[in-house]
């Protein structure tokens, strides 16, 4: 089970990663766009969600493309979820208390790969 430290932790080891907030919220960017941040759900949310709506802390993660996220609900709904207010856009949202921490490493990983700038990025994963 993973925590908002091991979130911290994590985003502020890759390259450029600053914590701020989005929406009143903690966020972690690079280059002043979130890659991972807190997400609630809000209202409508839950209401579209029913029973399925998970109850514990909720993590945004950008991710490549519409398919990435697809591909991770669809292979693990019980950690990876979205709703219609994600539809057309590249993130997906997970159950941080249904997540171990290797799995948030990777998810953090490729969430800062996906909306670092391309020279940061191509650096970072050569220096890997």
């Amino acid at each position: 089970m993973a925590t908002w430290a091991d979130v911290r932790r994590l985003a502020l080891a890759l390259p450029g990663t600053t914590e701020g907030t989005s929406y009143g919220r903690p966020a972690w960017k690079v280059r002043d766009r979130a890659f991972v941040w807190e997400r609630p759900l809000r209202r409508a949310d839950v209401e579209q969600l029913g029973d399925a709506a998970p109850e514990g802390p909720v993590l945004g993660a950008a991710v490549a493309d519409e398919g990435v996220k697809q591909a991770l609900v669809a292979d693990d709904p019980a950690v990876y979820l979205t709703t219609p207010h994600f539809d057309g856009y590249a993130a997906v949202l997970v159950r941080l208390d249904a997540i171990d921490v290797a799995e948030l490493g990777e998810l953090v990983t490729e969430a800062w790969l996906a909306r670092a700038p391309a020279r940061l990025a191509r650096e970072y994963l050569a220096g890997r």
